[in-house]
């Protein structure tokens, strides 16, 4: 339920007005259309009621035709068969000729199957076929022409025929709407009428083939279930015509709801959309909103128009302030961190002043330590200071850079050939994260400066995803099976990584951090430098 509510909620206005009128006046439409549907359906069932009473009546005239010829035959077999010494055939032939619509056609045998006569242009099949006393027998000719009729009768059995044609008539007298009509013994079947292949003598005129018409095929048992009738005739069905007059209630809801959508769609929603347009394309800082002209004739729409402009004038005006606000903090923020920069750099120089005066070697490298504590420090805040008008945070290459350099120069008189080698990409982080890494590459540097003044500090960085980077110090007293020979300066740099939420990858000869990054701009990854800085 709550998923089609949504659905509805996001449907645009034409669509749940269309769906709003439906529900509303298609309950009648559908009363009026299962109401004409039944009309049809019931006028349809009595059309095909009455042409099936048409073929039952085609079929029950063949059936009778065939009950008045065995009837006449049996009476006149009967009759011939038990009067002696006179012909048979000719006592049958004149007991039949009183009989109206009978054939004339017919052979007598006697109780043993033998020929007595014959009567017409019978040619009798099945001579030794023998039936009981009040039995009949029925069978097609095998050229389906003939129908012969045989009855069983006391002395003796009567065989008469009956032509198709005189079946077909039988049949037409009940009904001229068949389009085919055929009667089977199960062996052989005969057509007695197709109005494809006509071939009555003369000719009957059949109803032809319509698009209105609907073919109705029946199959009936007469003869005590020995034939089967098979009809087919057309059933003139309801015209399209005629079906669209009923449906004319539905039609005029489809349009009323149509016309209805199309004054809402004309009216409301293109001038609504063409305001929205508007509004869309319109860019802060480009000038007044420009709305379009044409609005309809809706008051309430230009009025919604009129109420654009002027809350686009009072935004405009708001994002002067809150800009002209923006760059006075902006200002302040820049002076606070130029003169944090300056008092770190003056504790930088009045430590320095300490040192040159101090005898002790102890304190002298005592101030040294500090200073290059302090001047890492000083250099994130210059950087930052320096990134403020990108707002992109604090690039992590020049700070490094820098921080090399001050480190290479503070180095003490034992140390004037130790180098430090860059290889960094163009990285940006967090103030929090640049003040870490100054220090931990201040705690590092300094550390194996002074333990092994001879060699080399390799400061490696790479993004290995759009969020993060892995710092690299390569140093060869960075060794983890000798941590336990400096805790102290182990505890430092661990504390450091925690800072960065990052463990200390130790390595042979090198240590390892993973430090926030920003994503690359339109997230491509940058240009990765890969020109080794040396210091």
């Amino acid at each position: 339920m709550n998923g089609l509510l949504g659905w509805f909620r996001r449907l645009p206005t034409p669509g749940k007005l269309l769906i709003i009128l439906s529900a509303a006046i298609l309950p009648l439409g559908l009363v009026l259309v299962w109401a004409a549907t039944t009309s049809i359906n019931r006028a349809n069932q009595a059309l095909i009621s009455e042409t099936e009473t048409r073929s039952r009546g085609a079929s029950r005239a063949v059936e009778s035709l065939l009950s008045r010829n065995v009837l006449a035959l049996r009476i006149a077999a009967t009759a011939a068969l038990r009067t002696p010494g006179d012909d048979a055939c000719a006592l049958a032939k004149r007991s039949l000729s009183v009989s109206p619509n009978v054939a004339g056609s017919f052979a007598l045998q006697d109780a043993n199957g033998q020929l007595l006569c014959t009567v017409g242009t019978i040619q009798l099949p099945n001579e030794g076929a023998l039936i009981a006393p009040g039995k009949v027998r029925l069978w097609l000719s095998p050229s389906g022409n003939v129908l012969y009729y045989r009855v069983g009768v006391l002395g003796g059995i009567g065989t008469g025929t009956l032509s198709r044609e005189e079946l077909r008539d039988a049949a037409l007298t009940s009904t001229d709407t068949l389009r085919r009509l055929t009667i089977s013994d199960r062996q052989t079947t005969a057509t007695l009428i197709d109005d494809e292949n006509a071939a009555a003598d003369p000719p009957v005129e059949l109803p032809r083939h319509d698009a209105d018409l609907q073919l109705i095929d029946r199959d009936w048992t007469i003869a005590g279930n020995q034939l089967s009738v098979h009809t087919a005739a057309y059933v003139r069905r309801i015209t399209a015509g005629e079906r669209s007059v009923i449906l004319l209630p539905l039609v005029m809801w489809i349009l009323a709801a149509l016309l209805s959508w199309l004054m809402v769609s004309r009216f409301l929603i293109r001038p609504l959309r063409r305001v929205q347009r508007a509004v869309s394309s319109y860019e802060p800082g480009s000038g007044d909103l420009k709305l379009p002209e044409r609005l309809g004739s809706a008051t309430e729409i230009q009025e919604l128009a009129a109420s654009f402009s002027r809350a686009v004038v009072r935004i405009e005006q708001s994002e002067k302030d809150m800009a002209v606000a923006l760059e006075g903090q902006r200002r302040l923020v820049r002076e606070v961190h130029h003169r944090v920069k300056n008092n770190l750099q003056v504790i930088a120089s009045l430590l320095n002043i300490h040192s040159r005066t101090t005898a002790a070697p102890e304190a002298r490298d005592a101030y040294a330590s500090i200073g290059r504590r302090v001047d890492a420090l000083a250099v994130v805040h210059r950087n930052h200071y320096a990134e403020l008008e990108e707002n992109r945070g604090i690039s992590l290459r020049p700070l490094i850079s820098e921080l090399a350099s001050s480190l290479r120069g503070s180095a003490p008189d034992s140390a004037r050939r130790f180098n430090i080698d860059l290889q960094l990409d163009t990285l940006n982080t967090t103030q929090d994260s640049a003040v870490a890494l100054a220090f931990f590459t201040t705690e590092v540097v300094e550390c194996a400066m002074l333990t092994h003044p001879n060699d080399a500090v390799r400061l490696t960085l790479e993004r290995i995803n759009d969020l993060s980077a892995r710092y690299t110090i390569a140093a060869t007293l960075l060794d983890p099976a000798t941590v336990d020979e400096r805790p102290q300066f182990e505890r430092i740099i661990s504390g450091l990584a925690k800072q960065l939420r990052s463990p200390l990858e130790r390595e042979p000869g090198s240590y390892s951090v993973i430090c926030p990054v920003f994503p690359p701009r339109d997230y491509r990854e940058e240009e990765k430098s890969v020109l080794p800085e040396k210091s």
